[in-house]
């Protein structure tokens, strides 16, 4: 009850009319008018096919009913010169641009078309106003043959987590092994120079706006990553923000940044963490043969892992058993303490040395691009006894991972338990990789909330496909699906003969004691 002077009365529901504005009819239908015919001139300048072909067609009846022939041959040399030459020079573009469009399009008339709507309404993704029902629409679909993206333009009220809980039914009702729900907030292509960061990105930024009401479904429907990855060549010299590392679930070439960022790979035994580790060495192979990068190594595990590549390294340090060398676990603690603190000595050079001319350092043979690979990051933090010993490492780890990426240090960690209080530092780790983990929350812990639901669901990785996870970058909601190369000790001998620097017995002397490090 609310007092009017003094007197108590009653409030009943109020009343809100929305402002109108009166505007003839003539004026709505020339507006309805134009609006169609700037979407049909904008539609035909995305589609230009649909305008040349049939031009070219007319032009070539012309042609060929006036007796010039030879002429129609050669103007149809032409662009299957220029579609010969795009295949040859541009795979990827042309093979997403062309094969993916043509083969989606089959592919959406044949299986989804006639499915869609049953299946929106089934569970329950549609929309119902004014004794209406819509359905989502799809936009396009893409296939690469072994993976089908499906573009949808959500209705008003609906968000991404809508379609990631019914993910596993939409698989089944579409035949597919799989599916996952991907965001299509960027319009950029992946295959435009530079990707979303590139500068033909910044200078179409104007042109390709951010969609927001839109989604991408990927439907597996013949997973290539079963068959085991070859070892993939490595570019002369190295990409350090595009290595050749692993083949996506697409098909395509999965492409790690590794300069100005740091890599943690988490996984259960057994998940391929050696397979990363390696697939990295060997896409830095000419940059280590050239002096570009180096490579500081740290294998608690007594170098079974790493060992057999210790030509390639700069810096080399491992734990063993304290019989078979006559060290102590202190003594190889403190081996690895010391090689830590050196790597930041080397950074607080650097930043002094940038300080006020530069943010970021481009590594040369003077100034190399440092990559300091740990692996079995737990024996070096949780697994220490020492309490001063464990600070000194921690304080150095933490060091770098938060002050070394502008001056050219990147930290590659691999362990096996990603909880807090094995590894106190994981959130400085911008990009991960999740291998086969043995409890779904770890996905949560290694990659970010809701990335098993939109897909990522390393738990249900087999032990017979090793190598196989989903990376995850900073500033970017949905992980990729990959498969790292497969690197046997014939392939890493090989490596070592190709890539050693020839002028090995220069390298900088290392300070523990004997036949620790080396």
């Amino acid at each position: 009850m609310a007092k009017i002077k003094g007197k108590e009365v009653g409030m009943g529901p109020v009343n809100f009319r929305a402002p109108t504005v009166a505007i003839r009819l003539k004026w709505v239908v020339i507006w309805y008018c134009l609006r169609a015919l700037l979407r049909g001139i904008a539609w035909l300048v995305r589609h230009p096919a649909f305008v040349i072909v049939p031009l070219l067609a007319l032009k070539a009846y012309q042609l060929w009913t006036g007796g010039e022939w030879w002429l129609v041959i050669a103007t149809a040399a032409v662009p299957a010169s220029g579609l010969a030459g795009w295949r040859w020079r541009w795979p990827d573009s042309f093979a997403q641009r062309v094969v993916w469009r043509m083969r989606g399009s089959r592919r959406r008339f044949l299986e989804y078309r006639t499915r869609w709507d049953a299946t929106m309404r089934a569970l329950n993704l549609t929309v119902r106003m004014d004794d209406r029902t819509f359905v989502p629409r799809i936009v396009k679909v893409r296939s690469s043959g072994t993976v089908d993206q499906v573009t949808v333009r959500l209705l008003p009220g609906q968000i991404l987590t809508d379609y990631a809980e019914h993910a596993e039914r939409l698989a089944r009702t579409f035949g597919a092994e799989d599916c996952r729900v991907r965001s299509a907030a960027s319009m950029i292509p992946a295959w435009w120079p530079g990707g979303a960061e590139g500068w033909m990105a910044r200078l179409f930024a104007w042109a390709l706006p951010r969609r927001t009401d839109r989604l991408v479904l990927w439907f597996l429907t013949n997973d290539p990553l079963r068959e085991v990855v070859a070892p993939i060549p490595a570019t002369d010299p190295p990409n350090l923000q595009a290595l050749d590392v692993a083949r996506r679930e697409d098909g395509l070439m999965f492409r790690l940044r590794l300069l100005y960022t740091h890599l943690l790979v988490a996984g259960a035994t057994g998940a391929g963490k050696g397979s990363v580790l390696w697939s990295i060495i060997a896409a830095l192979g000419p940059g280590i043969r050239s002096g570009l990068v180096q490579l500081w190594v740290l294998d608690p595990k007594g170098g079974m892992e790493l060992a057999l590549g210790r030509r390639l390294f700069h810096r080399f340090c491992y734990g063993s058993d304290p019989a078979m060398d006559g060290a102590s676990d202190a003594e190889y603690e403190e081996a690895f303490a010391t090689l830590l603190e050196d790597l930041v000595a080397i950074m607080r050079r650097r930043q002094g040395k940038l300080r006020g001319l530069s943010r970021l350092l481009k590594p040369s043979r003077d100034e190399p691009f440092i990559v300091l690979i740990a692996d079995e990051l737990a024996s070096l933090t949780a697994y220490v006894t020492d309490p001063a010993m464990k600070k000194r490492i921690a304080k150095a780890f933490s060091l770098l991972l938060s002050q070394g990426r502008a001056v050219g240090i990147t930290v590659v960690g691999a362990l096996q338990d990603p909880r807090k209080e094995v590894l106190p530092f994981r959130d400085l780790f911008p990009t991960r990789l999740a291998l086969r983990m043995a409890e779904a929350e770890q996905v949560r812990l290694v990659l970010a909330d809701g990335a098993r639901e939109r897909g990522a669901r390393c738990d249900k990785i087999p032990e017979t496909l090793p190598g196989v996870g989903y990376v995850a970058v900073d500033g970017e909601t949905e992980p990729i699906r990959v498969r790292f190369s497969h690197i046997t000790d014939e392939d890493i001998a090989v490596l070592v003969d190709l890539y050693a620097p020839d002028l090995v017995g220069a390298r900088e002397p290392i300070p523990t004691p004997e036949g620790v490090a080396a």
